[in-house]
């Protein structure tokens, strides 16, 4: 008993799998109707409630209001006595949300509605009184109930797959796709690799067909819990929200394998690469853009490069390749990248990281101080 109790979610595990819902619909605009089944019976007012009291807590305030708006018509469609308690408490957050987004008129009318029923509540009377005391001062009313399509970040518009007027997203020649012998590796002159340009400056890659779906069977199995050593916890840092665990090359023959084959596309020596690590997005996990794939996926998750207005959609079995350095050993901004958030289904990742030491004679060096 005490094991399956163990099992069940925490409430960190709650608030993690919550934020990642408001995260989508940050990315992708959504409103509470496209998250629930039915709007007044896809789930309970306290699911609901919840929902907003972590919106409003990460000061998402318009979906956090959208959200407890929609937790009070849930309540009064259920008609549950006993509740102008609860029906206080949302009107609270209702007019705070609001007054938060900027809508003052709607801040006043939700603590009006709360002191209409417990005249006699001092702390209802007072924000009130805040309130009323704010519309001198106001100047405009957002539209609290209308997302803006309006995205606010060049990595939010790659992920909902936008078109970008921006210098650097120009390519400077056609790119191609060819069958690549990496360079005349022995072990792809009778087996060559799909090779395709994703983006030609900074060089991005992808190499199709790569993994058998046994092998990303056998690579996700060895991931889960109860295989190997348990996967590390939820991460949930503001930006990401995910499930790890790094493999080593003596972990199982098909790592080893993994690496082997990574080192004769790239042609890249892996003696000093770092572990695979092994990632799974569910519903809302993501990595915002940073400096550093096993499965398809429904909807999101793409990999975004905000710097040059590069997307590379998730597709089972493909690998992605490119360099975070210069020729020089300078970082290159160039690769600043992200993942998306996944709408729909669950993103398996497996990531290499390759050191440059001891890529010498591998990667030709550069003394110029733009290469």
């Amino acid at each position: 008993m005490e094991e399956e109790f163990h099992e069940l979610p925490t409430e960190d595990d709650v608030d993690g799998a919550a934020l990642g819902i408001i995260r989508l619909q940050e990315m992708y605009k959504l409103y509470p109707e496209n998250i629930t089944t039915n709007p007044l019976t896809g789930q309970s007012s306290g699911s609901v409630f919840k929902l907003g009291k972590v919106a409003y807590s990460h000061e998402s305030y318009q979906h956090a209001f959208l959200w407890f708006f929609k937790s009070l018509q849930k309540l009064q469609a259920t008609k549950e006595e006993n509740s102008d308690t609860y029906k206080k408490l949302l009107l609270e957050y209702l007019s705070s949300s609001a007054y938060e987004f900027g809508h003052v008129p709607l801040a006043v009318y939700c603590a009006k509605q709360r002191v209409n029923i417990d005249p006699g509540d001092l702390q209802a009377r007072l924000d009130l009184t805040v309130y009323k005391g704010k519309l001198s001062q106001h100047t405009k009313t957002p539209d609290i109930f209308t997302l803006s399509e309006t995205s606010t970040s060049t990595y939010e518009a790659l992920c909902r797959g936008e078109e970008l007027n921006m210098a650097s997203s120009t390519l400077t020649r056609q790119l191609s796709c060819r069958y690549s012998t990496g360079g005349g590796n022995p072990r792809l002159m009778y087996a060559p690799v799909k090779e395709e340009e994703v983006w030609d400056d900074p060089p991005i890659m992808t190499y199709h067909d790569v993994f058998s779906e046994a092998e990303i069977e056998q690579l996700k199995n060895l991931s889960r819990p109860g295989d190997r050593a348990p996967l590390l916890p939820l991460i949930m840092i503001l930006t990401v929200i995910n499930h790890s665990v790094w493999l080593k090359d003596e972990d199982a023959p098909v790592v080893s394998s993994v690496s082997q084959r990574l080192s004769d596309i790239t042609g890249l020596g892996m003696e000093s690469a770092e572990s695979l690590q092994v990632l799974n997005y569910g519903v809302g996990g993501h990595f915002s853009p940073h400096y550093d794939t096993l499965s398809d996926v429904s909807y999101g998750g793409s990999t975004v490069f905000p710097e040059i207005g590069a997307s590379v959609k998730p597709q089972k079995g493909s690998v992605v390749m490119w360099y975070n350095l210069l020729r020089n050993g300078q970082g290159d901004w160039r690769s600043l990248h992200g993942g998306c958030p996944v709408y729909q289904g669950s993103k398996w990742v497996a990531v290499k990281w390759v050191h440059e030491r001891g890529q010498e004679f591998r990667r030709q060096c550069s003394l110029s101080e733009t290469e």
